[in-house]
Formats: C-alpha cells, structure tokens, sequence
C-alpha cells in the first residue's frame, strides 16, 4: 500500500510539473511593428504591419484608427492556426478620415493558455499625420528660354516641406536644391539628344506623406542643329592608344577591336560615373560669375559634334563629343573655370587623367585628358586657379584640354557658362532676385 501511495503521489507531483511548464511556457506577448511607425501618410502610402509570436502562435488581431475621439476598425481577424507570423498591408483608403493627427491602436492576442486561458496580449499606439493634400507649388522665376543642348533654372517655393522635388523631363530628373531663402533652385537641361516633343519641363514635388503635384512653367525652346565630322582613324593612332587601353577590355583582339570596346562600353560607363558624381553637388552655388576658358586656345572640336569613324576607307562607329577640344600649347596650365570643390581627380577610361569640380546645384565642369594633376578630391578651388597641365591620356590624339559641362550628370553647352550675359539673364539674376 505504501508503495502505490507513493506511486500516485509522484504520478499527481509530475502531472503537477507538467501543468505548470505547459501554463508558464508562454507568458510573453505577440511583437509589433509597424512601418512607417511615426510621420506623415496619405491613403496611398505603403503602412505595412508585421505581428510575430514564436511561441504558441497568433490567434488574434484587432487594428482600430482613432481620430479626434472616433474609434474606427479596420482589421479585426484571426490568423490561420499555427501562424508564428503574418503582414498585413493597412489601407486606410476604406475609413472617412480627416486632415490631422491620427492614431492606430494594435492588438494582438497569442494562442497561449497563460492567463487562464486567455493568453497574452500586446498593445501598441502609433501617432501619426494624416495628410493627402499635395505640396502647393509657386513659381518665381519669370522667363525660362532654352535653347537644345542648353542649361536652365526654375525657381520656386513649395507650402510644405517634401521628400523629392525637382523638374522631370521625359524620363529624366533634376534635383531641386532648398536654399537659405525658402526658394527651390532647379538647374535642368534641354538634352542634345531629346526630340522636341519631348521636352515639356515639369516641377514635381512630393510630400513626406507621398503625395504628387505636377506644375508647368512658362519656357521657350529653341531648336538646334549639331555639326557632323568624319574621324579617320590611323593604323598608328589605333596601335599608340591600344596599349592603354587594353587592361579595360575583357578580351583583348586588334587595335581596332580594343577602340571600338572603348568608344562604345568605356564611354557609356564614363557617363555613367558623371551621373554618379552628380549625387555629391552642393546644395548652394559655389560659382561667382561667368567662367573662364583656357587661355590663347583654338578649338578643335565642339560641344554635340555627331562623331562617324572610319578605318580603312569603311564606317566602323559613330559617336557624339560632349564637350570642347581646346588647344593651345603642349602641357599648357589649366585654370579652374569657377570656384567650386573638387571632387574627382584620377583616370577615367576616355577621359584619362582628369578633374571634375562642383560648382554647386548639379552643375559640374570636367577636365580631361590631362598630363598632371595639381589638386586632390576635397579641395577648394577658386576661378582661374591651376589644376594641373594639358596632355594626351585617355582617348585623345595629341596634346588638349577636353572641357566638358554638367548639369546633374547631364552633358550641356559650355559656350552658355563662358557667356557673362547669358549667365547673368538666365542663371545668376534668378538666383538674385529671391
């Protein structure tokens, strides 16, 4: 008799233990998150809301959006058995919400005995802005004339602060940069390459909730025709330039096969890494008036000049030249055309060695093909200070200076910026006048 008491009494302790371990085995709520947690949102804005409970598994979620005392549901569901984790994408499109603040009240129940059986529950509150109103947008500046090719400036002020603005044209974007006035400032360009049907320049702003506005300006454009050049390539140009060229080609074969890599592959990758510069403009101008070219120099080719090459009496590419060749004497001093900050100063495929420096609001100037290097990234320069000397590096036949003009990462006539009274007309006195 002892022996089944004994028995039993074990049975009943361990039967004890094993209650015990099953009750307290989760005794913590469901994690919450939502995103955005904080901040303004619209109907159309992303609100996405994760629930996690590793242990016992969810078994109930309620959502409610409360605005000025009115308690509003907008999910109240149970998740599927075993559901460690569920998204839910919140639309608050469904509820009649005002402007202003908001708050979204999350509850979420595990399928935990704790509690007596009622498991345990989390409860989190997000305040946020409820906001579906677009960015107002005014336009300052008065007369926008462009001419293909060319560089503008829009100026504008918006009634709110935004996630993104700027002037969209086709498919392209240009930054809009705040200055300490309030006002919007917006280089853009009229692309050498754009048909005319295309160019139909819009302000676009959207605020921190995600909400768009468009707005037109008034701007004339003027059409423009570019010059077309024949470029006969030499058997001893093509051998000379090979060699520095050839670690950039994947498979090596003639001369000519490692220019045409170069003049095709090199070149668009080298564009590319002036739209990448472009991310590291100022937001405010650093030039002061017009810039200068270099010095006692005649130019051998100019800006969009449409490029056909030929090689043994037979066409084997085209290209365009974004840029002036300008030339003077054997590794002549070149100045900085404004004042700005250098931020490139190293080979660059086509260009060889070479400087770009920024001027501020995505403008940015190039100078390539170089032969020595007087500044570093990081520095300053002032206008006319000396960079570093001409040469024959990178995709270049004989000793110049390839200057080149950038507008957000965008090739533009550099005639404009060594013009002081088109500068002044359509740049500098907008940029004044606020």
């Amino acid at each position: 008799m002892k022996s089944l008491k004994k028995l039993f009494m074990l049975i009943i302790l361990f039967g004890l233990i094993t209650a015990a371990v099953y009750y307290f085995r989760d005794t913590e709520g469901p994690a919450i998150k939502l995103i955005p947690a904080s901040g303004s949102i619209s109907a159309k804005s992303p609100l996405s809301l994760t629930l996690i409970d590793e242990g016992t598994g969810l078994k109930q979620v309620r959502v409610t959006v409360i605005q000025a005392g009115n308690r509003m549901s907008l999910v109240d569901q149970a998740p599927p058995p075993k559901a460690k984790q569920i998204d839910i994408e919140l639309n608050l499109g469904t509820l009649k919400l005002q402007q202003g603040a908001i708050e979204i009240e999350v509850i979420a129940t595990d399928r935990s005995i704790y509690h007596l059986g009622k498991g345990n529950s989390s409860r989190k509150v997000f305040s946020l802005s409820y906001d579906t109103r677009p960015p107002i947008i005014s336009v300052l500046s008065k007369a926008h004339n462009l001419t293909k090719g060319g560089s503008g400036l829009v100026t504008y002020r918006l009634n709110e602060k935004v996630e993104r603005t700027g002037v969209v044209i086709d498919d392209l974007f240009f930054p809009a940069y705040l200055q300490d006035s309030g006002m919007y400032a917006c280089l853009f360009a009229y692309p050498y390459d754009m048909p005319e049907s295309k160019f139909v320049p819009r302000i676009v702003a959207t605020d921190l909730a995600g909400n768009t506005r468009q707005a037109g300006f008034y701007y004339r454009a003027n059409n423009k025709k570019f010059r077309h050049r024949t470029i006969n390539l030499s058997k001893n140009f093509l051998q000379q330039k090979a060699p520095e060229f050839e670690p950039m080609v994947p498979q090596p074969g003639s001369a000519l096969d490692t220019f045409l890599y170069v003049n095709k592959e090199i070149r668009r990758q080298n564009r590319a890494k002036m739209v990448e510069l472009a991310q590291q403009a100022s937001p405010t101008p650093l030039w002061k008036g017009s810039f200068v070219r270099l010095p006692r120099s005649a130019e051998l080719a100019m800006f969009a000049d449409h490029r056909s090459y030929y090689y043994e009496g037979k066409l084997v590419d085209k290209a365009v030249h974004l840029g002036y060749d300008l030339a003077s004497v054997a590794q002549a001093k070149i100045p900085a055309g404004n004042d700005g900050k250098v931020i490139w100063a190293d080979y660059l495929g086509i260009y060889g060695l070479c400087v770009v420096i920024d001027h501020g609001l995505g403008l940015q100037t190039l100078y390539a093909h170089m032969s020595q290097l007087d500044v570093k990234p990081g520095d300053m320069v002032v206008r006319n200070q000396i960079i570093g000397r001409s040469g024959s590096t990178g995709m270049a036949g004989g000793d110049h200076l390839h200057f080149g003009v950038f507008v957000s990462g965008i090739a533009v006539q550099p005639l404009e910026w060594w013009d002081k009274n088109w500068l002044k007309n359509n740049i500098d006195g907008k940029l004044r006048a606020q």
